[in-house]
């Protein structure tokens, strides 16, 4: 059966096969604060050293400013922009603060970038 053959919702179903719905103006905005945050190459080397810690993993500051010609204080500063959009948090002990990434944001980001495959023909 051809594609002209199949009803028209069938057609949309076949064509569109694992497409999601759009994102609402809620999620958009939720989203579009995150992938902002990500916008900036210092940035994204920062959120990318923290996330190799793994789930549960920790960075301390004072590993990842030695990685850029940047001042601490500018350092601070973009870690702060990742806090404040969501993507990690931390924990001052003593001197020195540490990082992790949030639970789920890597995961909720993934989802979206990801393009839904067909499913494959078995022979």
């Amino acid at each position: 059966m051809s594609k002209q053959e199949l009803e028209p919702s069938e057609r949309e179903a076949a064509c569109c096969a694992g497409l999601s719905a759009p994102l609402d103006q809620e999620q958009a905005a939720e989203l579009a604060k995150l992938f902002k945050a990500l916008g900036d190459p210092v940035r994204l080397r920062l959120m990318s050293m923290i996330a190799s810690r793994g789930e549960g993993g920790e960075v301390c500051v004072c590993e990842l400013t030695p990685a850029f010609e940047l001042s601490q204080p500018t350092i601070s500063h973009h870690l702060k922009l990742l806090r404040q959009a969501g993507l990690i948090d931390c924990e001052r002990r003593g001197t020195w603060v540490y990082y992790w990434v949030l639970p789920g944001v890597l995961d909720r980001l993934a989802a979206f970038l990801t393009t839904p495959r067909p499913a494959q023909a078995t022979a």
